[in-house]
Order: structure tokens, then sequence, then C-alpha cells
């Protein structure tokens, strides 16, 4: 088992008509995954205008603690409260930053990813160093960059880059429109 932090990616469709009521079931399961050891965070894409699949992502400190979570009575208990608010589930476990752009087979270009990351991290970083860049100024140039790492990068990977994701998704998810060829055939 994986002792690096993982993350479990769920879809779900809404079904129709029940739209509040899935969205309720869906908070009881963030504040229910909260109440487990190795929890490290949770957050609900909303799909894009004129689709109805939800993305959910459940993170944990490892393989261990999640299995321990899915596997546990009030998680079971929480998916047969679900019975009908919803359709077409899947479930996929990611590793790393990629898990943020959805489903390989759906993940937008690098050059994508890397702007809704720089959109994250360039204001968080201003503010940063606005408020503290002065106290750390004086530090030798590793421990400034050990502090303001250990500081930055919880909050980007658990809160900004999550929040630069989902307001982006549209513009992330937009497909290049398909050209299609038409082939002329000569009559002899």
């Amino acid at each position: 088992m994986s002792t690096e932090p993982v993350t479990l990616m769920v879809a779900r469709r809404v079904s129709r008509g029940r739209y509040h009521e899935f969205i309720t079931w869906l908070r009881e399961g963030e504040r229910l995954a909260n109440d487990f050891p190795g929890y490290l965070g949770s957050g609900v894409l909303a799909p894009p205008e004129g689709d109805d699949e939800f993305q959910m992502v459940f993170r944990f400190s490892d393989e261990q603690t999640m299995a321990t979570w899915e596997h546990s009575e009030s998680r079971r208990a929480w998916l047969e409260r679900g019975t009908g608010l919803f359709a077409d589930p899947s479930e996929k476990r990611a590793h790393g930053l990629d898990m943020w752009f959805g489903p390989t087979d759906r993940r937008p270009p690098r050059w994508k990813q890397s702007i809704a990351v720089w959109l994250a991290f360039f204001p968080v970083s201003l503010v940063f160093n606005l408020f503290f860049g002065d106290a750390l100024a004086a530090l030798p140039l590793v421990p400034r960059i050990l502090l303001s790492t250990l500081i930055l990068t919880p909050l980007m990977v658990y809160f900004f880059i999550p929040l630069s994701t989902s307001k982006l998704a549209p513009w992330l998810q937009a497909q290049k429109p398909r050209t299609t060829r038409s082939t002329r055939t000569r009559e002899a």
C-alpha cells in the first residue's frame, strides 16, 4: 500500500429534479469524511453549463486511511442515503497534481494546467511576500525558501489550486472544435 497522500476522484450525474437534495447529500459526505483520521480535505467541482456530472475529490494521507474510510459503516450508510440522487457513478484514485485536472481522457493540455496553477500561485505568493517578505528577508536564502514553501505548498495544494481549477473548469475542459475534411471524388 502507498504511504503517500492519495486522492479519490468520484464522478456522479445528478438525477433530474434532485439537484438540491444531491448538493445537501454531497456536503454531508464531506462532513462525514472530515471525522476520519488521515483525512486531508475534499472538494466538489460543479459541472460546466449543460452538463450534470459533478466531480468530488476526497484526499487522504495514504491508501490505508482512505481504505478505512471507504469501507466504513458510516460511508456505506451515506451512500445508501444517496440512492436515487445520482446515476453513472465512477471512481478513480490519483496521486500528484494531475488529480486536480480530471480523468486522463478529459484532462486539459499541460499548457492550460500550467496557467491554472500559475493563476493560483502568483496572487498567493504576491500577498505572502507583501505581508512576510520583509521579515523573511533577514534570513539566509535556504531557510527563507524553506519557510515560504512550507507555508505556501499546503495552501496551494488544498485550497488555491482546487479553487483555480474549479473556477476555470469551463475553459480547462473546452475542447478544440473538430474539423472534418470532405473528400471529393472525380468521376471518370
